[in-house]
């Protein structure tokens, strides 16, 4: 999944961070989010419930958001990511 992920920030778009992944799925451009599972309980919970409703594909990420901000190839912690265009990666047909 790292290697999805990190494919999908080099080679497509993507929106990093709290705020974004909730613009990003308000005006339907997200084609699917990844969320540190390790992460601020409530962050993980309200994402979760925004997708829920929207019917956006929810990926959760196995490890802390420092653990995805590295794998992102940020020097910050990320808590969520909003997949807009996945590139050459096949993170949005993958199953994990």
């Amino acid at each position: 999944m790292s290697n999805d992920v990190r494919l999908a920030v080099d080679t497509g778009k993507v929106s990093l961070g709290y705020r974004e992944v909730i613009k990003a799925v308000n005006t339907n451009s997200a084609k699917a989010i990844v969320v540190a599972e390790k992460g601020k309980k409530s962050i993980v919970d309200d994402i979760n419930h925004v997708c829920r409703i929207a019917g956006i594909r929810l990926i959760g990420f196995k490890g802390g958001s420092l653990k995805l901000g590295t794998v992102c190839g940020k020097p910050y912690s990320v808590n969520s990511l909003a997949i807009i265009d996945a590139g050459n990666s096949n993170i949005i047909n993958e199953e994990y």
